[in-house]
């Protein structure tokens, strides 16, 4: 019988009081918690001594490595301790993987065996994958998307024991994208200058101060800017991403405004106008995400919501060179905020 699915959270936690499994397929296109998932595996099943001798670890895309050199590594019995582990590496490069589906339909009682199949996932009609939700865990590794990354920022900040408010969240957002990986780092940083003894809570100061972020000119304010039909405002904003195009691309920066019309339009349309309307039509979580529609409601019709957006594609086109191509993004920025305020 199938096993039911466990969250990152709820396998790490499994990892980490030692309940392990015969089988791990880690898939997905996410990489980082697919690291971080078999790293935890590595640091709780053996112990430094164990580790030299019975981690056994294949890359897939390793010439010499094949399913059955990596089968008969995982059917061997450990040299010391309980227990081996065999970790299968960039699976995804590994030639005739559905010949490991023998082994995980009958797998070592002293071995724990982890497939690490990054970037994709892997066909669910094949037998591989069955036969590793009977035996073992598999773990779908999914994608963040833009507009679940602010979220995301402040339940991960929240499980390293800091508090984040959401602009400081979203100014993450602006500089790192969906970047996991450097998130951690980030996160890793300022967990040494915020020592157990200093205040745990991330603003927009520490963001500015220790990783670099303008806390007054990013895409936050850009969208509050344009709710508030402040014209000059967000001109400046547009200038200060044009002269940093690199940690503000407008590429990344459309896609806000895009969102914040689209989601307008839902809630003109729904009827909802209030706060508590908003957050309960958008499904959102804290009332202050609701406050820039509150605002935008009040000055945005829903046929000027339609052709904003229609707008903002135009300029999305003409940024990556479709139609104008003698326009330069702050031409671009310009005529953009004039047509969707005026």
């Amino acid at each position: 019988m199938a096993k039911k699915e466990l969250t990152f959270e709820e396998l790490k936690k499994e990892i980490e009081s030692k309940r392990f499994s015969p089988v791990y397929v880690l898939m997905g296109e996410e990489p980082y918690f697919i690291d971080a998932i078999e790293e935890a595996i590595e640091q709780n099943a053996l112990n430094d001594d164990e580790r030299e001798f019975n981690l056994l670890q294949f890359y897939g895309a390793d010439a010499k490595t094949d399913v059955e050199k990596i089968i008969i590594a995982a059917r061997q019995i450990p040299m010391t301790g309980e227990r081996q582990l065999v970790v299968v590496k960039e699976a995804q490069n590994l030639n005739k993987i559905e010949g490991l589906s023998a082994y995980i339909k009958h797998p070592a009682p002293k071995t724990i065996f982890v497939i690490c199949h990054k970037y994709k996932k892997i066909d669910g009609r094949k037998s591989l994958l069955t036969e590793a939700k009977k035996t073992g865990i598999v773990f779908e590794s999914n994608k963040i998307y833009d507009n679940q990354m602010a979220d995301f920022i402040m339940k991960f900040m929240k499980q390293k024991d800091f508090s984040i408010d959401f602009k400081a969240a979203q100014m993450l957002v602006d500089c790192i994208g969906t970047d996991i990986s450097r998130l951690s780092k980030e996160a890793d940083k300022l967990n040494i200058i915020l020592s157990e003894g200093d205040s745990r809570k991330i603003t927009p100061e520490i963001i500015e101060k220790n990783i670099g972020i303008s806390k007054d000119y990013n895409t936050f304010e850009l969208v509050s800017a344009v709710a508030a039909k402040n014209f000059l405002k967000a001109c400046r904003i547009a200038d200060y991403f044009v002269k940093n195009d690199k940690t503000n691309p407008i590429q990344m920066v459309l896609p806000n405004l895009y969102n914040f019309f689209a989601n307008m339009m839902i809630c003109i349309y729904a009827g909802s106008r209030s706060e508590r309307e908003i957050m309960n039509t958008l499904k959102i979580q804290w009332s202050f995400l609701a406050t820039d529609y509150v605002m935008g409601i009040t000055r945005y019709n829903a046929m000027q919501c339609y052709n904003n957006i229609h707008e903002i594609r135009l300029a999305d086109a003409r940024s990556k060179g479709v139609g104008d191509k003698s326009a330069d993004d702050g031409e671009i920025y310009k005529e953009l905020l004039f047509k969707m305020m005026h």
